[in-house]
């Protein structure tokens, strides 16, 4: 069984890479969080696989860490979530979002999700709380501070620009810094600033 694979990134998208190994290429489906971590083309790239096999047709997940991996197996082993909805779920939110969201029972984070319903979201709860303990019991857990409206639809507007989920989140929690009344549009500007003045 593969379990993880080096090679060299022969083409790349958003949702698969190509890596080829010893002559051959593998298409390897990633969520976004790997795809922001992917090197150039022609480079060399690790990847922990999931092998997943159904109807005699054999599919690779690909992440650029051990926990997303755990996490991918996690969301599976839920009923009603395939593959597919799982890597859309990782690349909606981040992992340790993700697991806060569970233990806290945040059922709205959960439907932000894309692909997500509010049947699913409890379902991911009540089935995922008590395995996250036994399953991943070195991720460092904290318990979710509540974030003000204006704060996620700040961090929306920029992933929605293109910007990665966690860098977008580090940006507005900059920018955001000893302002609690803020409103969206000085928020989403000041980000911006921010971000223009790091490249």
């Amino acid at each position: 069984m593969i379990a993880y694979i080096t090679g060299k990134i022969i083409s790349k998208e958003a949702d698969s890479v190509i890596v080829e190994n010893n002559g051959i290429g593998y298409e390897i489906f990633i969520p976004l969080s790997t795809f922001y971590e992917l090197p150039r083309h022609y480079e060399s790239v690790s990847l922990y696989i999931y092998p997943y096999l159904k109807e005699n047709t054999l599919t690779l997940f690909g992440f650029s860490s051990m926990l997303e991996k755990r996490l991918f197996m996690m969301l599976i082993s839920v009923a009603g979530i395939g593959p597919k909805l799982a890597i859309n779920i990782l690349s909606g939110i981040g992992p340790e979002e993700l697991l806060n969201a569970i233990l806290n029972e945040n059922t709205a984070r959960l439907c932000k999700i894309p692909g997500v319903g509010k049947k699913t979201a409890k379902r991911m709860i009540l089935e995922l709380k008590e395995k996250i303990n036994t399953i991943l019991p070195e991720a460092k857990i904290k318990a979710e501070d509540e974030k003000n409206p204006v704060f996620e639809d700040a961090v929306s507007a920029l992933v929605n620009l293109g910007y990665p989920l966690e860098d977008a989140k580090k940006v507005v929690e900059e920018a955001s810094l000893g302002s609690n009344n803020i409103e969206l549009e000085e928020l989403i500007k000041k980000s911006l600033n921010i971000i223009a003045k790091k490249l």
